[in-house]
C-alpha cells in the first residue's frame, strides 16, 4: 500500500468536516480565516537522507525541505519546530553543536525561526519538523486549466546524481563530486521567488519525490493529462556533461526526487511575466510541457519527437 491509498483508506474521512485540511491532498494544512499555514515532514536515517556522517549539512537539507513545501503554496515560512528520535552517539555534543551552528546559519538565511520541539531516545535516528508561515491566501493543488503551461525552477537531477555519487554508483573527478555532492545536502529552494507565484500560477508543488510523480500528483483529482519534452526539461551545464561523457541516458535523472524546485502550471497569457520574472530575480524557469484533456493520456516526447517510457517516475513511500 502506497501513501496515498494509506490516507485515503484510513484517514481521509477523518479530516471531512475540516475545510482547512483540504482533503490531506496538499502539502499544508491552511486555515484561511486565520491566515495560518503548516506543514509537517518526517526525515529517517537512510531513507530521507543517506547517513548521518555530515550532520551540519544532513539538518540543512532537512529544514530546506521542509519549508520549501510553504515556499511552493506562496508563502514565506515564519516558524519551525524540530523533533528528533536517537542515541547518544547521534546525538553526541559534537553533534548537535553542529547542529545547532548550521540551524543558526539557515534561520539567518531564511529568516526562520526555531519555536519548539522535542527529544526521544531511540537507535533509528530520525527527525521531524514543522514549518509554520502566514498567509491571506495560498497557491493550492489541482487548480490547473486546460492548455495551461507547465513549468519548473532551477535544474533538475543533480541531487541524485549527488547521491549516486555517495553511494559509490558514480565516479568523477573531485570538483564535479563536490559539485554534485553540495547540491544533495543544500537544495536551491526558491525563497525569492514565493510571493510573485501569485501572479502567475494556477497550481504548484514543489519536487521533492520527483517530476513525475509530483506532477501527477498536482492535478492527480483533475480529469487532466500532461505532455512534456524531455529536452526541454533543465539540468546543469555539470549533469549535461556528466551525460554526454558517460553515453547515459537524460531520461534516468530528471524524476529520481530531492530538487525541491518548484513545479507550476500557468495560462499562456502568462508567459511574458513569467519571463521577466525569472530575469528580474535571476531564477531559472523553464517551460517543459503543457496541460492536456484527461481523454488523451499523458506522454513524454524525447528530443526524436518520440514517446518515452520513464522507468522510475520518482519515490512512493510504501507500508
Amino acid at each position: 500500500m502506497h501513501e496515498f491509498e494509506l490516507i485515503k483508506k484510513y484517514f481521509s474521512k477523518l479530516s471531512k468536516l475540516n475545510k482547512s485540511s483540504l482533503n490531506l491532498n496538499d502539502d499544508v494544512f491552511f486555515d484561511k480565516k486565520k491566515g495560518l499555514v503548516i506543514t509537517i515532514d518526517t526525515y529517517i536515517d537512510g531513507i530521507h537522507f543517506l547517513n548521518f556522517k555530515k550532520p551540519s549539512l544532513v539538518i540543512k537539507k532537512i529544514l530546506r525541505s521542509s519549508i520549501s513545501d510553504l515556499i511552493c503554496k506562496g508563502v514565506i515560512p515564519k516558524y519551525y519546530f524540530i523533533s528528533g528520535s536517537g542515541n547518544q552517539e547521534t546525538f553526541s555534543n559534537s553533534n548537535l553543536t553542529k547542529i545547532g551552528k548550521s540551524l543558526s546559519q539557515e534561520q539567518k538565511k531564511y529568516k526562520i525561526f526555531l519555536s519548539g520541539g522535542d527529544t526521544t531516545f531511540s537507535n533509528k535516528l530520525s527527525f521531524t519538523v514543522t514549518s509554520v508561515g502566514f498567509a491571506k491566501d495560498i497557491i493550492y493543488r489541482n487548480r490547473a486549466k486546460l492548455n495551461d503551461d507547465i513549468y519548473v525552477t532551477g535544474n533538475l537531477g543533480d541531487s541524485f546524481t549527488g547521491l549516486q555519487i555517495l553511494k559509490g554508483k558514480t565516479k568523477v573527478e573531485k570538483k564535479i563530486k563536490d559539485y554534485f555532492v553540495n547540491k544533495y545536502y543544500l537544495p536551491d529552494i526558491q525563497i525569492n521567488l514565493t510571493k510573485q507565484l501569485f501572479k502567475f500560477a494556477n497550481t504548484s508543488i514543489d519536487v521533492s519525490d520527483g517530476l513525475i510523480g509530483d506532477l501527477e500528483k498536482m492535478i492527480n483529482k483533475q480529469n487532466l493529462s500532461y505532455v512534456l519534452k524531455e529536452n526541454n526539461i533543465p539540468i546543469s551545464r555539470y549533469l549535461l556533461n556528466l551525460i554526454q561523457k558517460k553515453k547515459l541516458n537524460k531520461s534516468n535523472f530528471i524524476s529520481r526526487g530531492d530538487d525541491y524546485q518548484v513545479l507550476f502550471t500557468a495560462s499562456p497569457a502568462k508567459s511574458r511575466i513569467i519571463l521577466n520574472t525569472s530575469k528580474n530575480l535571476g531564477i531559472k524557469i523553464t517551460k517543459i510541457g503543457k496541460i492536456i484533456s484527461g481523454s488523451r493520456k499523458s506522454i513524454i516526447i524525447n528530443q526524436k519527437g518520440k514517446q518515452i517510457l520513464l522507468k522510475n517516475k520518482g519515490y512512493t513511500h510504501q507500508f
